[in-house]
């Protein structure tokens, strides 16, 4: 059976301040029963040497010289009159063989009186109490030695009384004193046997996982030392649990990734064996063609044309494929600056004009003066494959629309290329980033698409610190694609008469 403390605390205290009490309230009454008791002793001896001096004084002033014993036998009962008359007790007087030669009062006959008598005969004092009176006995001196008892009768009832009242004054107070003493006791230990619940308590929250956020006691003692080493421990254990399930978590989200990977992987190699077929096939069947007519001209033609295209294509696959896999594997060491982005687009859509003016296209810039810091190959990488895109997959006489934002507030640069080619079916809209992955294979095909422009697109403005994104068709335009890039602004002073102009080519 458990026992709590605040009871073992009580418990104990009690039991001490009873034993306590006790002791005090004995060894204080025992000393005033000593102190009476010599109070006593001192005055029936005094009483005692009076009597002895009355006696000889008597003897000496008779006429006729007796014997001391003779002269005691005689005037006995005289003496103890008188005895009993200037000391004020009852005396009594006793020769030497035990005989009453005169008294004041009745001693009695009992054999604790003679056996008392009898240490006075034998020059001793002895005495003892009967009720509320003590019985003193003791030698009676003669002129040449002792000559008998003195018996006297000394009443105790005043110093009984003190006593009692005395020992009735201890029980009060004491009784007094512990309850008092207890109740403040039990007050103070409850302190500490609260202070000390709650540190169990605490112990045990911290036990389930409920940690603590402040020490559960305010002490400046060792149980206050004790709660802040608790607070400090819950502290350390969340924090180590805490880094603990961080570190599960990374390793679930790590292994999470591995599985993807391994899964992309084997699809990325299946894209590769399935886009690699297709053009081998085509090569392979004209040179099969091309050994069993080898005369025919018009053959010859087609073949070179097509196994050129096929060629072609195979070698931007590869090249593409080669880039993607470095940028996986390799962490390249970007030469960043501070690049002016309405400038580097102007720039880039320049790069592209002629092929905008082969297939007819109209191209629109809305740009504005925005610094970033970013490596600018890398930038005019993204900005060249997104240009392509937007005229390879465009209709004749579309259009490719190129504008920038500076937020300011958030501290962004937006850039949008649009093109008013088909929209992107909402199924594909989180596909596309994808290795291989095309919306239309057969369109991808007779524009020499790859399937690999956007996944690097996408891989050069991550490392560059940015975010791609495929707006909704009906959020900026019913039809046609949007890009949104969005890179991190540098907080430059921009030359604005470098800005640049709105126009369509």
């Amino acid at each position: 059976m458990r026992v709590s403390i605040k009871l073992k605390f009580s418990v104990f205290l009690a039991a001490l301040l009873i034993l306590t009490v006790v002791v005090l309230s004995s060894l204080v009454l025992r000393g005033i029963e000593l102190n009476q008791q010599s109070q006593v002793e001192g005055i029936l001896a005094q009483q005692t040497r009076l009597v002895n001096l009355n006696v000889r004084q008597a003897y000496y002033t008779e006429a006729v010289r007796l014997e001391p014993e003779l002269f005691l036998q005689q005037n006995g009962r005289r003496l103890a009159k008188a005895l009993a008359d200037s000391t004020g007790l009852p005396i009594a007087l006793y020769d030497m063989s035990g005989k009453q030669v005169g008294a004041s009062f009745a001693p009695g006959e009992s054999e604790l009186v003679q056996e008392t008598l009898n240490y006075a005969l034998q020059n001793k004092i002895a005495y003892h109490e009967q009720g509320d009176t003590l019985l003193y006995a003791a030698p009676l001196d003669g002129p040449e030695g002792q000559i008998g008892a003195v018996w006297i009768q000394y009443s105790v009832q005043s110093y009984q009384d003190f006593y009692a009242r005395i020992l009735q004054l201890f029980i009060w107070a004491g009784i007094a004193v512990v309850a008092l003493s207890f109740i403040l006791g039990y007050l103070f230990f409850n302190r500490f046997a609260v202070a000390i619940t709650r540190l169990k308590k605490s112990a045990a929250s911290i036990q389930e996982g409920n940690y603590i956020a402040e020490s559960p006691v305010k002490r400046k003692d060792e149980l206050g030392e004790l709660g802040q080493g608790i607070y400090y421990m819950s502290t350390s254990i969340q924090q180590n649990i805490t880094a603990m399930h961080a570190e599960q978590q990374k390793l679930e989200l790590a292994i999470e990734k591995l599985q993807a990977l391994e899964r992309q992987q084997k699809q990325y190699i299946g894209n590769i064996s399935h886009e690699f077929k297709t053009p081998l096939t085509s090569i392979k069947a004209y040179v099969e063609l091309l050994n069993m007519y080898k005369d025919d001209p018009q053959l010859l033609d087609d073949a070179t044309n097509n196994i050129g295209k096929e060629t072609e294509r195979l070698y931007e696959m590869v090249e593409k494929v080669l880039h993607l896999s470095a940028l996986e594997k390799y962490d390249f060491e970007n030469q960043a600056e501070d690049v002016e982005i309405g400038a580097l687009l102007e720039d880039a859509c320049g790069r592209m004009r002629g092929k905008v003016e082969k297939f007819a296209l109209n191209m629109e810039l809305h740009l504005e003066p925005a610094v970033i810091h970013s490596d600018r190959e890398s930038l005019m990488h993204i900005f060249i494959n997104l240009l392509d895109n937007a005229i390879k997959y465009n209709v004749p006489g579309g259009i490719i629309r190129v504008e920038n934002e500076l937020r300011m507030n958030e501290r962004q640069v937006v850039i949008c290329i649009y093109n008013s080619g088909t929209p992107i079916p909402e199924e594909a809209q989180e596909k596309i980033f994808e290795p291989f992955y095309t919306v239309n294979k057969d369109r991808a095909r007779k524009t020499g698409g790859t399937g690999l422009g956007l996944s690097l697109v996408k891989q050069f403005v991550e490392k560059q610190g940015g975010t791609i994104t495929l707006l909704p068709s009906n959020q900026e335009h019913q039809d046609g694609v949007t890009f949104q890039l969005v890179f991190p602004s540098e907080d430059k002073e921009i030359d604005t008469s470098l800005q640049v102009g709105n126009k369509s080519e």
